[in-house]
């Protein structure tokens, strides 16, 4: 999964309150709610020494109201005062609110309730055009629009000679359409990188813009029967698809990943290209290494105490060894905040392995995809 969007929390300094909230019970007494669950999570703030500013700017997020309809929860990222991030959940957090005050936002539970959510690219078409949105977990957006020749594009009815042509011209128009609408979705996934695309709308127009897109996007595509271009068209039932092909998204890709994974820790070269244990991954983290961050977030590892430093680099197992990094006063840190900040900042993707998957890959709850092999790194020339 791609995480991107969390660069905005590790452009500023800590340390950072995270907040993680249930907002799912929506009655007449949701404001009232709200306001307790407020007082509640800055009480726990204050106990763990966030500043009053923050505490302050945390009850101002989470006091207003009222929350969009269906929402399952919210996570509120804030520093020195100000809240940097306010994304929705997709689901619940397990208790009714979850607080953490650290020298790094604290970014795990986030992948299990809202970034396990893939990027989509929804694409609803018709015949003289299509428009492009973009679901990512901090919501929805316009990904832009693409409007193709709108004459002719209705068949006549007539079996005349004399509408051949015109039939023709029609056809013409469909397929030169579907061509313009596939350059663009192309060009908005690679722009967007999102991981999936879901074509909905005109059956047969949608059809051909699948067939025409390339062949390295055309594996990301699906299409829904459901969802239109028209003003007003009900998007209840293509919702439900794009949450089920997001969901065999992340199954397959999980799969792929950790057949991936087992693989290149023991490949038939002797050469592993695969990392496991806090100190192995902290020290491919600084050399820029991972390619994947591979976390199962219920794992031992994941919450070892390592040592941060300002910059993404600055991680060690030891306080001692972060003074060798060039940071003079290192804080404390759970492991996988601070691998994930490498991650996020040196473009390396992220993979959840959710736990409904019975294996102990990787051990210890953190282990990565290496963007070359240890051998081979050591013969690399200076």
């Amino acid at each position: 999964m791609r995480l991107a969007f969390l660069t905005s929390l590790y452009e500023r300094p800590g340390p950072w309150a995270s907040v993680y909230v249930d907002t799912s019970h929506v009655d007449e007494s949701a404001a009232k709610r709200r306001e307790l669950q407020a007082r509640e999570v800055c009480r726990e703030l204050a106990a763990q020494g966030a500043d009053e500013a923050t505490q302050r700017a945390v009850y101002e997020a989470l006091a207003d109201g009222p929350r969009p309809p269906g929402e399952a929860g919210r996570a509120v990222f804030a520093a020195h005062g100000e809240v940097v991030l306010d994304p929705p959940l997709a689901v619940p957090p397990p208790a009714p609110y979850l607080v953490t005050w650290a020298a790094l936002p604290h970014l795990t539970p986030l992948l299990d309730l809202a970034a396990r959510q893939p990027v989509c690219l929804v694409c609803y078409i018709d015949r003289t055009g299509a428009d492009l949105e973009l679901r990512t977990p901090l919501g929805e957006r316009s990904a832009g629009h693409v409007e193709g020749r709108d004459w002719p594009v209705h068949r006549t009815a007539s079996a005349d000679w004399s509408e051949r042509h015109f039939q023709l011209s029609v056809e013409n128009t469909w397929e030169r359409n579907a061509e313009e609408i596939a350059e663009a979705v192309a060009a908005c996934e690679h722009d967007t990188r999102a991981d999936l695309i879901v074509l909905a709308g005109d059956p047969r127009e949608r059809h051909s813009v699948h067939e025409r897109l390339p062949a390295e996007v055309r594996p990301l595509a699906v299409e829904s029967d459901h969802g239109g271009r028209a003003a007003g068209s009900s998007t209840r039932l293509l919702d439900e698809d794009v949450e089920r092909a997001r969901q065999e998204h992340l199954r397959r890709c999980t799969e792929e990943e950790l057949d991936r994974f087992r693989s290149a820790r023991s490949p038939g070269d002797g050469r592993p290209a695969a990392a496991e244990g806090v100190p192995a991954l902290i020290e491919a983290a600084r050399e820029h290494r991972i390619a994947e961050l591979l976390i199962r977030s219920e794992g031992p590892d994941t919450h070892r105490e390592v040592w941060v430093g300002a910059e993404p680099d600055q991680i060690a197992v030891r306080r001692s060894d972060a003074h060798y990094l060039g940071e003079r006063d290192p804080l404390p840190a759970r492991a996988d905040d601070a691998l994930l900040r490498s991650a996020v900042m040196n473009g390396a993707d992220v993979l959840r392995v959710r736990p409904e998957i019975d294996d102990d890959v990787p051990v210890g709850g953190l282990g990565a995809l290496l963007r070359w092999p240890y051998q081979e790194k050591e013969t690399r020339p200076a």
